[in-house]
């Protein structure tokens, strides 16, 4: 294991964070990764940050140093490769917990996908697959906020950053023997700007199953009952699951109409539910709609553009598989390319098209033929003869 005989640091006040700044402000790269506590939380918990860089290693103690400008100055540095893997969930953190937004940065789990590794990939068998290094997985669910730490909690914590650095030499260099460093650069680019870190707040109605089955004022009610959840969750820094468990809701919803008291006949909604808040739902189902209310549904997708015939999804099922069998045959994970139902959300989605059409790496992948396609993905035809098997634009004329 690579952090056995590794001397660190352990950085518990301001003051040594701000000599571990003057230390590292001129270094050429930064690996790091974080250990954060998110149950029974509205907000995540950053609980330790790991850090190597070529002048050491160094574990910042976060709930110790409420003041990270030190460490945030080098993620924000531009002339400071960072080197993480799957660091959108740790970049998200730093963002939320302070609106930091990194540059240039250099993801191990992202590359990999670009030299033939399956996206997403563990850092456990990425290491062992590039270095050769087995990892001993022992603390993934330690309990980082309780001090002082433990010895084999710091072991797992440096296990998961030393090889950072000789996984992001290695991958660098095939790589370029691909010619797919911009590939990566440019995927990884979208990291590197604010809107990236942006979250539409209503994001879980959007993309909820249950909604596009409800009629307008059970709409209006669910997108209430989540507001209300999310913000008491907020408000409490509870989980949102604390404030009221996920599977209650369709019940919810769906009996809402009949009023409390069929709330209460409900066996699968507990009556502590109902008691505490049933005058309060019921409110919210009663109430017409505001005008910001009805601006948020009209985002959904109208039953008349998401409907799909089987013509139609006998075609996109074909077009998702040509695409993975195109970036298998180029040695790229398939799902870096295109999410599974990507092709679903252009029909109502256009603007979605413009990820793969839009000069970039998708693009040079993929080449003039798919491209054609998904420009044209509701006007495509099957056609099947003599064991041929063609794709075709359908005429507008």
């Amino acid at each position: 294991m690579p952090s056995i005989d590794a001397s660190y640091q352990l950085l518990e006040d301001l003051d040594r964070l701000e000599d571990f700044y003057q230390q590292n402000k001129h270094t050429s790269w930064l690996a790091f990764d974080t250990e954060f506590v998110g149950e029974k939380r509205y907000y995540t918990l950053l609980c330790l940050i790991q850090v190597t860089t070529e002048f050491g290693v160094y574990l910042i103690d976060p709930i110790k140093i409420k003041d990270l400008r030190p460490f945030l100055r080098l993620i924000e540095d531009p002339n400071i490769v960072k080197i993480t893997h799957a660091g959108d969930n740790d970049y998200r953190l730093l963002n939320t917990a302070f609106g930091t937004v990194p540059q240039n940065v250099f993801d191990t789990q992202i590359a990999a996908g670009f030299i033939g590794y399956r996206y997403p990939i563990s850092f456990q068998n990425l290491v062992e697959g590039e270095l050769g290094l087995r990892l001993k997985k022992g603390y993934a669910v330690a309990d980082w906020e309780s001090r002082p730490f433990q010895q084999r909690q710091l072991t797992y914590a440096l296990d998961d950053v030393i090889p950072l650095h000789d996984l992001w030499t290695h991958i660098r260099k095939k790589l370029s023997s691909l010619n797919r460093e911009h590939w990566v650069s440019e995927e990884l680019s979208a990291w590197e700007t604010p809107e990236f870190y942006e979250r539409d707040p209503h994001h879980e109605l959007l993309t909820s199953n249950l909604v596009r089955s409800l009629k307008m004022r059970e709409r209006v009610f669910l997108l209430r009952l989540l507001a209300w959840r999310r913000e008491t969750a907020r408000q409490k820094d509870y989980s949102k699951e604390m404030i009221l468990p996920g599977k209650l809701i369709s019940h919810i919803v769906r009996g809402i109409a009949s009023g409390k008291d069929a709330l209460k006949k409900n066996r699968r909604i507990p009556d502590r539910y109902t008691d505490r808040y049933g005058k309060m739902f019921l409110q919210m189902y009663q109430d017409g709609p505001t005008p910001e209310e009805k601006e948020v549904l009209s985002r959904l997708p109208s039953k008349k553009n998401g409907e799909v015939s089987d013509t139609d999804n006998i075609i996109r099922d074909l077009l998702y598989l040509l695409i993975q069998h195109k970036a298998q045959s180029k040695n790229v994970a398939p799902s870096l390319v295109m999410p599974k139902n990507m092709l679903d959300k252009m029909k109502s989605d256009p603007e979605l098209k413009s990820v793969i059409t839009d000069a970039g790496w998708r693009q040079e992948l993929l080449g003039d033929t798919f491209v054609h396609w998904i420009e044209n993905i509701n006007n495509l035809e099957l056609e099947i003869e003599g064991g041929k098997i063609e794709l075709n634009v359908e005429s507008q004329g």
